[in-house]
């Protein structure tokens, strides 16, 4: 049992390491593609508000909540690796 609940939290910490990176790694990317969208339509106000709006409706967006499924589908994966060897 100890073994696996320190399976369970070094997968965690690793999951999280992994969220973390790609959710940062996501919202730089959008904010860049922001930035080209603001000089694509000719500078339309003030590049810092359009940059944080854009954001703020990237923050809700269903892209955003895809990033979720790192912590989702390898515990999918391992429970369905379990199941096969013990039961098929």
């Amino acid at each position: 049992m100890f073994a696996f609940l320190r399976l369970a939290l070094v997968a965690f910490v690793l999951l999280t390491i992994a969220y973390g990176i790609v959710s940062l790694w996501s919202r730089q990317m959008r904010r860049r593609k922001l930035r080209k969208e603001w000089e694509a339509e000719g500078r339309p106000g003030d590049r810092r508000d359009y940059v944080e709006k854009g954001l703020d409706e990237y923050d809700d967006s269903f892209r955003r909540k895809l990033i979720l499924l790192i912590y989702i589908v390898p515990v999918l994966v391992v429970a369905f690796i379990v199941y096969a060897v013990n039961f098929m």
